[in-house]
């Protein structure tokens, strides 16, 4: 059953109660799907019944989170709303703000992804989604609370979500301490209002299309949005409960790896013939995310070069140096077709940001010490143009250095499959302490790096970390009795213990 016309008068009457009743400002978080468009509508409807002093009482910001991994027609979509709604609002005197809001450049998915090594994201390592939207809103929210005390935030969830959707809006209602707001769970000084809490797929739709967007993006288009991502082309609006609703389509990012198929984006491309042009963004989605080649892909050791034992193989840490330059290429030979070939709304489409490039050469030279640099040769061999970057340290090294060490070490050690890595790496260590002047701590750093260097390979390190967790067993087992329980998550290094 759909919401009625008493119902929306009813909700309207709320907002503008709440919105009058305080100095407090309002944040609506704003993604551009069907239910924040409906939350935003109904805060829009409700103020524009408002005159003089009272229409702007206070501040309403709107805030979307880009995560620069978007899919690019939801993100496009966005984008245009937001520029919308900014023009409407100043033309009609209303309060809205519009703020677009990004992760930190060193938070970013392909900085983490490409530049870290850091494995792609899954249901048991999700690290994206933390970096990529908590951590931006959480920054422009607390910076309001600093400004005024508190924010209330307008959310379009709803308890027909999911059971665990319902079960926490119904934990918080219980710790109300005004009508219709609850506490932030992991938040102070935030109270939330969700003027949707009690409806349905359905009834959003039914209130989407009975009403008109009041700032000029067309509710029917978002519809046919939606229609496109569902395998079937279509998106009952009355369903029981064998028919699927198209509210459950998915939009989120392209990358998303934290599902097992992108069933969004692929019902997208098989719609609409307009949309193939996406295939290469769901093939390269697909092939990262390759499961069964994943552990391949990656060094034996850990991120801190440290080394973990499940039952009885070493788990892979960061992607290895020639894959993470294999997917930038790809990457970028995407981007560029794209901007060539695909639609002209997309022409300057960028899968992946120019500070984003800055950041992962810093990390691959500095962090890595790949002195060899070869994010500037493959975007000059993408695109036909320099990489305008500035010079960073190690640049007396460089790609000939990386291959005559290489081969000296190919030739006097050819079964030290790491001591490449170890030299060059001893090598740019140095030369770094030379450019910064700074020797305090060196010695710290040469050892961690010789610690993660001095096995001749996996075979060789892996035999060293079973003989290191043998002889913690036996040992150990006189003063821990859970020693001997604990080989399918034996974190072994030398000199130290922890998982970074």
């Amino acid at each position: 059953m759909s919401v009625t016309k008493n119902e929306i008068t009813h909700i309207l009457e709320v907002i503008r109660e709440l919105y009058l009743s305080d100095e407090v400002p309002w944040v609506i978080g704003y993604s551009g799907g069907k239910d924040s468009t409906a939350t935003v509508q109904l805060v829009w409807m409700a103020l524009s019944e408002l005159h003089g002093t009272e229409r702007n009482h206070k501040t309403v910001h709107i805030i979307s989170t880009d995560t620069l991994v978007e899919s690019p027609i939801v993100a496009k979509w966005v984008e245009i709303s937001l520029k919308r709604i900014e023009l409407k609002a100043k033309e009609e005197e209303l309060p809205f703000v519009a703020h677009k809001l990004i992760p930190d450049t060193n938070d970013t998915y392909w900085v983490n992804l490409l530049g870290r090594g850091y494995p792609y994201p899954r249901p048991t390592m999700r690290w994206c989604t933390d970096r990529l939207k908590i951590k931006p809103a959480n920054a422009f929210i607390q910076n309001v609370v600093s400004t005024y005390g508190e924010v209330i935030l307008l959310l379009g969830t709803r308890k027909a979500e999911s059971v665990n959707r319902a079960r926490s809006m119904q934990r918080y209602e219980q710790a109300r301490i005004r009508e219709y707001l609850s506490p932030n769970g992991s938040l102070q000084n935030q109270l939330v209002f969700s003027p949707l809490e009690d409806w349905t797929n359905d009834d959003v739709w039914f209130f989407l299309m009975q009403y008109q967007n009041p700032w000029g993006h067309s509710n029917k288009e978002l519809l046919t949005m939606y229609k496109g991502a569902t395998a079937d082309n279509e998106c009952p609006l009355v369903v029981n409960t064998d028919t699927p609703s198209c509210g459950k389509s998915r939009f989120g990012c392209w990358m998303c790896t934290l599902v097992e198929k992108d069933k969004s984006m692929e019902a997208m491309i098989m719609n609409d013939s307009e949309k193939e042009w996406m295939t290469p963004l769901l093939e390269f989605r697909n092939m990262i995310a390759n499961a069964e080649l994943d552990r391949g892909r990656r060094d034996f050791r850990r991120m801190s070069g440290q080394l973990l034992l499940y039952k009885g193989r070493l788990v892979h840490g960061p992607y290895r140096r020639e894959i993470r330059e294999e997917w930038l290429e790809t990457l970028l030979r995407i981007q560029k077709d794209v901007q060539i070939d695909g639609p002209k709304e997309f022409a300057t489409l960028e899968l992946i940001t120019y500070e984003e490039l800055k950041n992962i050469r810093e990390i691959w030279v500095q962090e890595k010490h790949e002195f060899v640099d070869s994010l500037p040769k493959i975007y000059q061999r993408v695109f036909g143009v320099p990489f305008e970057c500035a010079t960073l340290e190690n640049d007396g090294y460089g790609e000939h250095e990386w291959e005559l060490i290489q081969s000296i070490c190919n030739q006097v050690h050819p079964d030290e499959e790491l001591l490449p890595q170890l030299v060059t790496g001893l090598i740019s260590i140095e030369q770094q302490a030379l450019e910064q002047q700074k020797r305090y701590g060196l010695q710290k750093v040469i050892e961690s790096h010789v610690r993660r260097s001095f096995y001749r390979d996996e075979i060789d390190a892996h035999e060293y970390a079973s003989e290191r967790l043998q002889r913690k067993i036996e040992h150990g087992a006189a003063f821990d009795p859970k020693a001997r329980t604990q080989d399918s998550a034996a974190i072994l290094s030398n000199g130290s213990e922890g998982q970074e």
